[in-house]
């Protein structure tokens, strides 16, 4: 965007607490001179003092192309899409968050070829403190199937490790609708500068949010010191409605949004997309029997990795899902709408 440089981003974005903390600004900076600083006061990145614009006039702006709070939300409900479907893998997923059907779709995608990297979300097992990977291989999939994506991490910064540095050419992003929005403008911009994101991203897959979560407020503060809930007994986060907490032993603890709302991340309070709608394919648990993955494919980008899935014996698909709490969820979300 000519004229625009990470001061335009500092002013208009990070310092009106309105960033997603996507990290797709440090994924692009040709300078590397973006970064965060990871604990309970990152609300944005920071920048080293060094901008090509800024220092030495040389034109650049990729930074702003790319950060999905530029633009005014989407007020759409569940956006374009070719075909909803309730999913699950035919796979063994050990630890999937709901029917694994991301996860069979992703391994399929490795094993045949269509994808050569997943920038992903993973978490340590034994403290659920996540971080963003890179990763190549089914089996390593699979054995982080489920990671909890309600943490937040800057999820983009990763996709400068995948293309950039270790020159994978067929790419597929995996994360929540902001990190999906950040990723639609690389995919769509004629910046030169993102033409390698451009090219090489082959697949995006959006995961339904209503907000994400602050480790350490929540963690920390809340289930370990409030609580005397470990981590380590922790076996699924859900938020439909929400949070619930699943442990080890079966049982299920319940906390209102309203307790956790100081651990949400501030960007999230003007988020309105809770489908991903600019995803080749979104999912989630809403709307599906238990066990089961809700898919929305959006394109025929979507409807090919889906498809392959299928003939491969790694997907199941059925039609039975309740689109009314979708629709109904997404048009609490969309509440957030902030004002002209």
């Amino acid at each position: 965007m000519t004229g625009k440089n990470y001061l335009d981003l500092k002013a208009e974005i990070w310092d009106t607490e309105k960033c997603a903390s996507c990290g797709a600004c440090v994924a692009v900076c040709p300078a590397d001179a973006i970064y965060f600083e990871i604990g309970r006061d990152s609300t944005h990145p920071l920048n080293s003092g060094y901008c090509k614009d800024v220092n030495d006039g040389v034109p650049c702006g990729a930074c702003y192309e790319v950060c999905p709070r530029i633009d005014r939300p989407s007020s759409e409900v569940l956006g374009d899409y070719i075909d909803i479907v309730s999913a699950k893998s035919t796979m063994d997923v050990p630890r999937k968050q709901s029917g694994g059907a991301v996860t069979a779709i992703l391994a399929n995608a490795l094993e045949q070829g269509m994808i050569d990297a997943i920038v992903t979300v993973v978490e340590d097992p034994w403290t659920l403190r996540p971080s963003s990977a890179v990763i190549t291989s089914s089996e390593v999939l699979v054995h982080h199937a489920g990671s909890r994506y309600n943490w937040w991490v800057p999820l983009v910064a990763s996709l400068k490790e995948a293309i950039i540095t270790r020159k994978f050419t067929n790419v597929a992003v995996v994360g929540v609708p902001c990190v999906v929005q950040a990723v639609s403008k690389m995919r769509r911009s004629d910046l030169d500068l993102l033409r390698p994101f451009r090219k090489y991203i082959r697949l995006v897959v959006g995961l339904f949010c209503t907000e994400t979560f602050d480790y350490e407020k929540l963690v920390q503060d809340k289930l370990i010191a409030q609580r005397q809930i470990e981590p380590l007994d922790i076996i699924r986060f859900d938020v439909k409605g929400k949070l619930e907490i699943t442990l080890k032993d079966g049982s299920m603890i319940t906390i209102s949004l309203q307790e956790v709302e100081d651990c949400v991340r501030p960007g999230c309070h003007i988020c309105t997309d809770l489908t991903a709608l600019d995803a080749d394919i979104s999912a989630g648990s809403i709307g599906s029997p238990g066990g089961a993955t809700t898919l929305i494919i959006r394109n025929p980008v979507g409807k090919q990795f889906v498809d392959n899935a299928l003939r491969n014996e790694k997907l199941s698909l059925k039609d039975d899902v309740t689109l009314e709490l979708v629709e109904k969820l997404s048009a609490k979300k969309l509440e957030r709408m902030p004002e002209e």
